[in-house]
């Protein structure tokens, strides 16, 4: 009588065969999203690279390849057709609306806001001064950054909404606090080479303490652990209900006079969308509840009352 087969063998073969096609399916079903090119301002890279990245993925299979600079300078490169992204998201209205004015999208919608605040190194000198700043005994915040030897950080305000808004946030100060001269002791020129820097590397500055404060957005600091003084509601730039006080500031810039708008956030499919439903579908995610929680756990506020933007007629 021969003995019978030891069927253990072929179990383990079928069971390593399922274990492979399951394997397989696995790689297959992450080989399948879809890339999505995402041009952003610089700002953004944190939630982009962080939350955003991991819930789009979830929720619509996409895999997000983002493009993090200074909005305006994406929108000029988007202007021209030197790069051609499926969505982009700026900050104020006025790099979208370039792109929309350009034809470049149908339609932006506000998905987030924020507000300026002066974040600063815990590694610098001016640090326990920085978190005493407003309090009794306390220097204010302006106070500090006039003093001398301090180093200041900002964007280049020619192509970053960033830079363009430090100087604003600025000279309402200097009239919010009563300190004409307020712009000039901090700021210097416009356009002051010692103190600019790409947006990307400002907070790395900062946290490695290369400079003792900067320019920020709300949402940067606590990507990286920094502390930052908030500012009133009426120099912020991040409260709609002003404005029509934040209007009452003009810079000029390359004999262009320019104001500033509240701080909201603007994404758009555009027109040259290698993925133009998914484009769509991204966009409205970011506008919807689910985005906006994503959003809202990386401290952006919700846009409030901000409308759409539409080319101009």
């Amino acid at each position: 009588m021969r003995p019978k087969p030891n069927s253990l063998p072929c179990t383990l073969a079928a069971t390593a065969f399922v274990a492979w096609l399951a394997a397989a399916g696995m790689a297959c079903a992450a080989g399948a999203s879809t890339p999505l090119d995402v041009a952003y301002a610089g700002s953004m890279g944190a939630v982009m690279n962080g939350g955003v990245h991991a819930a789009a993925a979830k929720a619509l299979g996409v895999e997000l390849r983002g493009r993090a600079q200074g909005s305006m300078g994406l929108a000029r490169l988007i202007e021209g057709g030197s790069i051609r992204p499926d969505v982009f998201i700026s900050v104020t209205p006025g790099p979208m609306q370039v792109v929309l004015d350009a034809h470049k999208a149908a339609k932006a919608v506000p998905i987030a806001r924020t507000e300026v605040v002066i974040a600063y190194s815990s590694r610098s000198r001016f640090a326990k001064q920085f978190a005493a700043s407003g309090k009794p005994g306390g220097r204010q915040w302006w106070e500090i950054l006039e003093t001398r030897g301090i180093r200041f950080g900002r964007t280049d305000p020619i192509v970053d909404p960033l830079g363009l808004n430090i100087i604003f946030v600025m000279k309402l100060a200097a009239d919010y606090y009563r300190q004409p001269n307020l712009a000039d002791l901090v700021l210097g020129a416009n356009i002051n080479r010692a103190q600019i820097f790409q947006e990307p590397e400002l907070m790395a500055r900062l946290q490695a303490g290369q400079i003792d404060a900067s320019a920020a957005y709300k949402t940067q600091p606590g990507a990286m652990n920094l502390p930052f003084v908030s500012l009133p509601r009426e120099i912020n730039l991040g409260d709609a209900e002003q404005a029509s006080a934040y209007d009452k500031v003009t810079i000029t810039l390359h004999d262009k006079a320019l104001k500033p708008s509240p701080l909201v956030f603007y994404a758009a499919a555009l027109s040259t969308a290698t993925h133009p439903e998914l484009a769509q579908q991204f966009v409205d995610w970011l506008a919807g509840s689910d985005g906006r929680a994503v959003l809202a756990a990386a401290s952006y506020d919700p846009p409030g009352d901000a409308v759409p933007l539409l080319p101009a007629k």
